[in-house]
């Protein structure tokens, strides 16, 4: 597809022939439920059922690193045009997201576009402007819970976790031409305090678990959360395990 980068021109050593080497933390990949958590009861008046809710988001943090929240506050529709506008822009020609990459918008939107109203740029900032407000106001409720259920009295995260210290990120995954000798990512950890994740439909996440690859299945009603390396650090910092 021309939307496409010209993958096999600028990466032709990863499709060479040679042997593939890669770490595995165990071969076997299982496919189960991670926790699924019911963000909404936060917002009840059973003070019972909000601290135990609490509770659960610890301890999945805990013992998973990972959970899906359903019933975040976050409309369905809000986002599937999210979904939508990020298509169309990863549909435009490969020469026209590449068109401006030496200044500052790699996506070919000028920053004229937005002054003067481009659809296409207009649309686009909205949603993105929009949906990064009601994801932010997530992260702080979840980091604030975490924080709180350790025993946190820092105002760190309030004070620290600000809009200007978050980005959002889209990404596509094209069809690798040769999925018999390139593997995906490597194995990482997020670097960050807390990635919010969409997933779409058709999957591809896996995450450690006692020592077993799980496969993280979509779930098209819910944000998976993953606690990131950041938020690692600071809790040790500030219960001095270092």
């Amino acid at each position: 597809m021309d939307s496409e980068p010209p993958f096999q021109e600028v990466d032709n050593s990863l499709l060479e022939e040679k042997e593939i080497k890669f770490i595995a933390v165990n071969e076997t990949v299982e496919e189960y439920k991670i926790p699924v958590i019911d963000i909404n009861r936060l917002n009840g008046s059973n003070e019972a059922d909000k601290e135990e809710c609490k509770r659960e988001i610890a301890r999945a943090s805990i013992e998973w690193g990972f959970f899906q929240a359903v019933n975040h506050g976050i409309r369905q529709e809000v986002l599937q045009r999210m979904q939508r506008e990020q298509v169309n822009l990863f549909r435009q020609s490969f020469e026209k997201k590449a068109g401006n990459i030496k200044g500052e918008h790699p996506s070919g939107l000028s920053e004229n576009s937005y002054q003067w109203g481009t659809p296409t740029a207009t649309c686009l900032k909205q949603i993105l402007s929009f949906f990064a407000t009601l994801v932010f106001s997530l992260a702080h409720i979840i980091a604030e819970i975490l924080a709180e259920n350790l025993g946190l009295k820092s105002p760190f995260f309030k004070e620290n976790c600000l809009p200007n210290t978050s980005y959002l990120k889209m990404i596509k995954y094209p069809p690798c031409p040769l999925p018999g000798k390139v593997f995906g990512l490597a194995p990482h950890t997020d670097t960050d305090f807390l990635t919010i994740l969409y997933q779409d439909q058709v999957g591809g996440l896996q995450l450690v678990k006692d020592g077993r690859w799980v496969i993280v299945k979509p779930n098209s009603e819910a944000l998976t959360i993953n606690i990131g390396d950041l938020f690692q650090v600071k809790v040790a910092c500030i219960l001095n395990w270092f």
